[in-house]
C-alpha cells in the first residue's frame, strides 16, 4: 500500500489512538487536518488550513552557528513539524513552540514551519515527504504505522519512557482489574496500548473476558455517567483533572503499576530526511530538546507559549489553559522521573523500546506484523548534542 493510498484507509481507524492527550481532546476534533499556523504561502500538506502567519514572539535574530553549517542547514529547505494534539502543551509537542517563540531554529539557520495536527494523521504525511518531523502517540504506535504505510519512520527522541494511557472505572465498579471480567468498556476508536496490556496481563482478553464499545465525543464527565459501561481509557495528563475539578470520583487503574512498559513523546522523521539531512535533523533536536529543557525548567512559561499558540490557531478544540498547565506538570513529571540518571532526556533506550514491543505483541495490540526495532530508533542523534552532563550543546 502506498504512503498516500493509505491516507484515508488508516486515519478513520484510528483516529483517536494517540497518546499524551494527543488522542483524548477536551473536544471533538477533526483528525484529519494539520493546520500550517506560520509561513501561509508555502506549500501545505493536504487538509490543511493557513492560519496566521505570525508566530507568538518568533525571534528574528541571526545565527549562532559558522557560515558552511548554517548553508548546509539552509539547503534542507522548509522541514515542516506536525504535532501530536492541536498545540497542546504536551511532550513532543511543547518543547517545537518553545523552540520556535525563542528563535533557536533561526539561530541554527532552519527553516521550520509548526503545524497543528493529530498523531494517527502524520504519519502518510511523513511517509510521503509532505513533513519532515512529526509527534508520535507513542513508540509502538509509530511502528504499526509505520508497517502500514511501508515507510521507514526513525524515533529521534523518547521522552516519557512509561505509558501516558489508563483506565478510568466508575467509583466503586471494580477494586481489582479481576473485577472487570465481563464487563464493557467504553473506548474512543480502540482500546489505548498500555491498557490492553494491562488487562491481558490479568489475563483478561478483549472480545473473550471483556467487551469494548465505541463512545461519542470528548468529554470524561459525560461518559463516567454512560450506563453501559464501567470506564473507559484516559490520559493521565488529561481526563483525571476534568474528573477531579468536577468532584467525579473514580477508580484509576495505571499500567505502570502493574509494570506494562510503554512511552510517549516520540519525536520521529523518516530515513531518507535523516539520511539526505543529517546535519539539518540534528540540528532540528538540538532546538526542540533546548526547547524542551526551557519548558521543565519553566512549566509556567512553557503552558503560556503553548496557550499563546492554541488560541493563535483558533483553539479548535476548546483547550483551557487551566487544562493546559495540568497537562504539562503531569508529562514534565512522567518525562524527568523516567529518564535514567545520567542520560539526556529524550535518548531512546534499545532496552525499554524492546520491552515495549514485547508486551504488546503479547497482548494483540498489533494488527499488521511488526519487523524488528533495529534502525527504527537512531540514539546518535540525541548523544550528539547532549554534554557529558546530559545537557544540550548549543554553540557559539
Amino acid at each position: 500500500m502506498s504512503p498516500r493510498r493509505s491516507l484515508l484507509a488508516l486515519v478513520p481507524l484510528f483516529v483517536i489512538v494517540g497518546a499524551c492527550g494527543s488522542s483524548s481532546s477536551e473536544s471533538g476534533a477533526n483528525s484529519t487536518a494539520a493546520t500550517n499556523t506560520t509561513q501561509p504561502a508555502a506549500t501545505t500538506a493536504p487538509g490543511a488550513t493557513p492560519t496566521d502567519s505570525t508566530t507568538p514572539g518568533s525571534s528574528a535574530g541571526g545565527s549562532t552557528i559558522d557560515a558552511a553549517r548554517c548553508a548546509v542547514n539552509k539547503a534542507a529547505g522548509k522541514i515542516t513539524y506536525l504535532s501530536g494534539f492541536d498545540f497542546a502543551a504536551s511532550a513532543s509537542i511543547v518543547e517545537l513552540l518553545v523552540a520556535k517563540k525563542a528563535g533557536y531554529f533561526d539561530d541554527l539557520c532552519l527553516d521550520v514551519d509548526l503545524k497543528a495536527s493529530f498523531s494517527t494523521a502524520n504519519y502518510p504525511l511523513v511517509a510521503g515527504g509532505q513533513a519532515q518531523f512529526a509527534s508520535a502517540g507513542s513508540f509502538s504506535e509509530m511502528l504499526e504505522f509505520g508497517a502500514q504505510n511501508s515507510a521507514d519512520f526513525v524515533a529521534l527522541a523518547v521522552e516519557g519512557k512509561t505509558g501516558i494511557d489508563a483506565l478510568i472505572v466508575k467509583d466503586g465498579a471494580a477494586a481489582t482489574l479481576a473485577d472487570l471480567k465481563g464487563k464493557v468498556i467504553g473506548v474512543k476508536g480502540k482500546i489505548t496500548p498500555s491498557v490492553k496490556a494491562m488487562l491481558a496481563g490479568a489475563g483478561l482478553v478483549e472480545g473473550t473476558d471483556y467487551q469494548t464499545v465505541l463512545i461519542d465525543g470528548f468529554d470524561p464527565k459525560v461518559h463516567i455517567a454512560l450506563p453501559n459501561i464501567v470506564g473507559f481509557p484516559g490520559y493521565k495528563s488529561n481526563e483525571p483533572a476534568q474528573l477531579d475539578a468536577a468532584g467525579i470520583k473514580y477508580q484509576l487503574f495505571n499500567p505502570a503499576d502493574e509494570n506494562i512498559p510503554g512511552s510517549f513523546g516520540v519525536l520521529y522523521t523518516s530515513k531518507s530526511f535523516l539520511d539526505a539531512h543529517r546535519d539539518a535533523a540534528t540540528d532540528f533536536m538540538r532546538a526542540a530538546m533546548k526547547g524542551l529543557a526551557d519548558a521543565i525548567a519553566d512549566p509556567a512559561a512553557a503552558t503560556a507559549t503553548a496557550v499563546e499558540f492554541i488560541n493563535g490557531n483558533g483553539n479548535p478544540n476548546y483547550l483551557s489553559a487551566d487544562g493546559e498547565a495540568f497537562r504539562w506538570k503531569t508529562e514534565a513529571g512522567l518525562v524527568t522521573s523516567t529518564t535514567p540518571a545520567g542520560q539526556p532526556i529524550g535518548l531512546p533506550d534499545a532496552k525499554l523500546l524492546q520491552a515495549e514491543v514485547d508486551a504488546y505483541t503479547k497482548a494483540g495490540v498489533f494488527t499488521d506484523a511488526i519487523s524488528p526495532i533495529d534502525g527504527r530508533f537512531d540514539p546518535s542523534v540525541i548523544t550528539a548534542i547532549s554534554g557529558p552532563d546530559g545537557s544540550v550543546v548549543w554553540p557559539g
